[in-house]
């Protein structure tokens, strides 16, 4: 099955009163619709996300000078959200905004300015503008580096957005290297005591273990692909159970390797637990179902199985034809 490989990165946004240096803020309204356009964000209601942090700013503009962080915060914020739906002209206008405003007041070594920084490269990555994004990385990567007080969680991110900008412009070298060092400092984040950003550590590892076996198997390195997905399985099963939908992925992907290097009898019981989780999770007529009937038929064909195949292959079959 040739997909292109799915890569994650980071791009972040401010919470009401991150980025206050003033004495006297945008006000309780303006607290309140930020928070409220941030909460809509996360449960994806990213076009009404959008109409609540435009209110936020016009409060903000009305309240206080329009250099102040609560502006910048605002327009940071408005920025993500048009970034998550694809508008990136509005995106990149909001985020430079942002930026010098934030910047103004906080100083050029301000962690808020690294956070900016690396939501701008973000957007010139996904847009293939790698100049533009690689200074923006790096920056933020040194803010984050020689702040008094190291954000592991947040230095971790802008390791793993480094990683992919590496991998994309074909200088595996650094983009490993990164990974690598984005993995070990999301370790050493899950290690501090009382870490208020455990959860979003958690997930960062999650991504970036993701990028690396992805990487490795990209460039056929099978041997250390698989001990990256296994920690990643679980993981992953320790956080969602171990039937969740989201484990049949990794299984698939740690089957496909078994089976390039022709070990069968491992990959075989990937396969199935792979196809009996997205029958429980989606039912047995589902297109995800055919797709796990296929790579374990494929399997059995490969092993001379050809009765197993052939009955395999005829449920796919039926499944497709009734979509």
């Amino acid at each position: 099955m040739n997909k292109i490989r799915i890569i994650t990165a980071a791009i972040a946004i401010s919470l009401a009163g991150s980025t206050h240096v003033l004495a006297k803020g945008a006000g309780i309204e303006w607290k309140t619709l930020t928070i409220e356009s941030v909460e809509l964000y996360h449960k994806g209601n990213y076009e009404q996300a959008i109409v609540v942090a435009q209110k936020a700013l016009e409060v903000a503009n009305a309240n206080v000078a329009p250099d102040h962080p609560d502006v910048g915060t605002s327009l940071n914020n408005l920025a993500t959200f048009y970034y998550t739906l694809g508008n990136a002209v509005k995106a990149e206008r909001f985020f430079k905004r942002s930026l010098a405003i934030i910047e103004k007041n906080l100083g050029p070594d301000h962690p808020n300015v690294a956070v900016t920084l690396n939501n701008l490269a973000e957007l010139y990555r996904k847009q293939g503008d790698y100049a533009k994004a690689e200074p923006l990385y790096k920056r933020s990567l040194a803010i984050k580096e020689k702040a008094p007080e190291v954000n592991y969680s947040s230095l971790s991110t802008s390791l793993n957005n480094l990683a992919l900008l590496y991998d994309k412009q074909g200088d595996y070298a650094n983009a490993e290297s990164f990974y690598k060092r984005s993995i070990a400092t999301s370790e050493i984040a899950l290690e501090q005591k009382n870490n208020p950003n455990f959860v979003i550590t958690i997930k960062e590892l999650v991504k970036t273990l993701d990028n690396l076996a992805g990487f490795y198997v990209t460039h056929g390195e099978y041997a250390k692909a698989e001990p990256l997905l296994m920690k990643l399985l679980k993981m992953k099963e320790i956080a969602l159970g171990p039937d969740h939908l989201n484990l049949a992925r990794i299984l698939d992907k740690l089957a496909k390797i078994y089976s390039i290097q022709g070990n069968y009898d491992k990959a075989e019981p990937h396969y199935k637990r792979s196809l009996a989780i997205r029958k429980k999770a989606l039912g047995p007529d589902h297109l995800d179902v055919a797709t796990s009937l296929e790579n374990l038929a494929a399997l059995y064909r490969a092993t001379k199985q050809d009765k197993k195949a052939k009955k395999l292959e005829k449920r796919a079959k039926n499944i497709k034809s009734r979509q």
